[in-house]
């Protein structure tokens, strides 16, 4: 069985295009019995951007909460938190010292929020060292990513090949990307794609009130309700989300045909976010009300994912020199 990783930075909370994106696909792989999936939260590359302790912490249970409600089985995926395996950033470290300054400048990310005026710390810059140490920890065969991160993937390629090639050993495997639906991208209510950084989200855990409220606010011209409408605007491609071939077409006709206001559809859009995540709405309520269950979910998680860490973090050591005699005791 192939091992499946990914990380999640507890940056905000998830949203639409976080779970077409990417979470369904982790569900649906977990549940294809084809890979051994181990799911994270990126608790540490957080601190690059996010730097209140509260909204940290709040942001990681919920994450965790969102998970076990839309499906991943902790029975069948190890679900931990980055911060547990402290050999993640003991990794990093030895990796660094491999790793050329020019790869993590020419970063499409790191050039990207530098662009955007995000103050340039280390940690931002060294952020693909992390993702590296987070990947090889655990001899990952695949790792799930869009376009985005692709770079990334192949940086962390790169810092092995170098490691191993240094050193004279076979101590990391090199990660195959498996790349993501680009199907799966998902506009937000302003048409762009739907992302915390540009606030355009719409959360399938919000409150019906506020999930009416985000849905509403999608953004559409100002044609009136006696008119047609073009078919293909922000509310239809949403709803394709949700709604069989049969559903999308009658929509558009609706839309064709005049006196079929954007109102109805949001309300229709609505409806259909309601119905989809329902299952999943209710079980994250019961969800939240035993977070003892929470707790134990991510201590065993840490744990498998710890005794595999610290197995590799001793041969990491080795191989550089270092003794690290107190691993024997453990």
């Amino acid at each position: 069985m192939k091992r499946s990783l990914s990380g999640i930075q507890p940056s905000g909370i998830l949203h639409l295009g976080n779970y077409f994106g990417a979470m369904k696909q982790f569900i649906d792989a977990q549940n294809s019995g084809e890979y051994d999936g181990f799911y994270f939260i990126a608790d540490y590359h957080s601190l690059t951007s996010l730097t209140d302790p509260k909204a940290l912490k709040d942001n990681t249970y919920n994450i965790v909460l969102d998970y076990l409600a839309l499906g991943l089985d902790p029975n069948k995926s190890t679900i931990f938190l980055q911060s547990d395996i402290p050999e993640h950033v003991e990794l990093s470290w030895l990796l660094s010292n491999v790793t050329p300054v020019g790869l993590l400048e020419r970063g499409h990310s790191y050039k990207d929020k530098i662009a955007k005026g995000i103050f340039p710390n280390t940690g931002l810059l060294t952020y693909p060292v992390l993702m590296a140490a987070d990947i090889l920890m655990y001899d990952a065969d695949v790792v799930p990513v869009g376009k985005d991160q692709k770079q990334h993937l192949e940086m962390t390629r790169d810092i092995a090949m170098k490691f191993n090639q240094q050193y004279g050993v076979e101590l990391f495997k090199l990660p195959e990307p498996l790349t993501l639906d680009d199907s799966a991208v998902v506009p937000g209510v302003d048409g762009q794609k739907m992302s915390k950084s540009y606030g355009n989200t719409i959360n399938m855990f919000a409150s019906k009130k506020d999930l009416k409220k985000q849905i509403m606010s999608i953004v559409t011209d100002s044609t009136p309700l006696e008119e047609p409408k073009n078919p293909d605007n922000n509310i239809a491609k949403i709803y394709a989300l949700f709604a069989s071939i049969e559903k999308q077409n009658e929509m558009k006709e609706k839309f064709l045909a005049g006196n079929y206001g954007y109102g109805h559809a949001k309300t229709e859009l609505l409806n259909s976010v309601l119905e989809y995540f329902g299952e999943a709405r209710e079980k994250r309520e019961k969800l939240a009300q035993d977070m003892n269950y929470v707790h134990d979910v991510l201590f065993e998680g840490g744990k498998k994912a710890r005794a595999i860490a610290q197995d590799k973090i001793m041969r990491a050591k080795e191989a550089v020199g270092i003794v690290g005699n107190m691993y024997k005791y453990y």
